[in-house]
C-alpha cells in the first residue's frame, strides 16, 4: 500500500480475473492499480503493461531532467533578480514542453490486445474522447492489466471483479472491501477495444 502521510496507509484498487487456460483448466489472475509499495512487480500479481520504474529507462532520465529544471526555476525565483525574467519564462516553457513530450512518450508505450490478438495504442484508444488524449495514469488500472496478461497467455477471461482495500486517499467514495466497476475516465476507451 502507498503511504499518504507518515503512519497513514492509503488503500489500493485490486482486481481478480477468472480465466480458462488453453487446456480448459480454470484459474485466476490478480492485479493492483498503479504501483504497490512503490513497486510494479510483486509475486502473485500480473506485471504492468509498461514498467516505467526500469533503471536506466527514458522515464527516469526524463524525470531527472524535469527535477533539474524545477530546481533552476526555484533558484531563479529566489534570487529576486528581475533581469532573468525572460530567461525564467523561457525555462518554464521548456519545462512544459519537456513534460508534455515525456507524457506522450509514456502513453506511446501502452498497447492493448483484445481476444483476437489485435493491438490498439493508448493514444489511439482515447483519440475520439472529449479530451482527445488519455488522462495521466491511463493503462495502470487493474482491469486492463488483467486482460492484457490473459490475452498474452491465450487465456479466456470469464469473470472480472475489482475492489478497494484499505483507507480512502481523498474522499469517501472508495470504501474498504467494496466492489467497483472499472472507471469510465481511464478504462472505458481501453476496455471498449479489449472486450470487443
Amino acid at each position: 500500500m502507498d503511504t499518504l502521510m507518515e503512519g497513514m496507509v492509503v488503500g489500493k484498487m485490486f482486481g481478480v480475473l477468472v480465466v480458462r487456460e488453453k487446456g480448459g483448466t480454470l484459474g485466476y489472475l490478480a492485479a493492483f492499480s498503479g504501483k504497490l509499495a512503490g513497486e510494479n512487480h510483486h509475486e502473485g500479481f500480473v506485471p504492468p503493461i509498461f514498467d516505467g520504474l526500469v533503471a536506466g529507462g527514458f522515464l527516469n532520465a526524463g524525470m531527472e531532467e524535469l527535477s533539474m529544471m524545477n530546481e533552476k526555476i526555484r533558484s531563479m525565483k529566489l534570487s529576486g533578480d528581475n533581469s532573468v525574467a525572460d530567461e525564467l519564462q523561457q525555462l518554464k516553457l521548456t519545462r512544459k514542453n519537456h513534460s508534455n513530450a515525456l507524457q506522450y512518450q509514456i502513453f506511446d508505450q501502452y498497447h492493448f490486445l483484445n481476444r483476437y490478438g489485435q493491438s490498439k495504442s493508448l493514444i489511439e484508444a482515447f483519440k475520439d474522447t472529449a479530451a482527445g488524449k488519455p488522462p495521466a495514469g491511463a493503462g495502470e488500472c487493474a482491469a486492463p492489466k488483467l486482460l492484457q496478461y490473459a490475452f498474452q497467455q491465450e487465456m479466456e477471461p470469464l469473470a472480472l471483479a475489482e475492489f478497494w482495500w484499505g483507507l480512502s486517499p481523498k474522499s469517501d467514495h472508495w470504501k474498504h472491501g467494496r466492489f467497483y466497476p472499472p472507471c469510465l475516465e481511464k478504462c472505458a476507451p481501453i476496455l471498449e477495444h479489449m472486450l470487443s
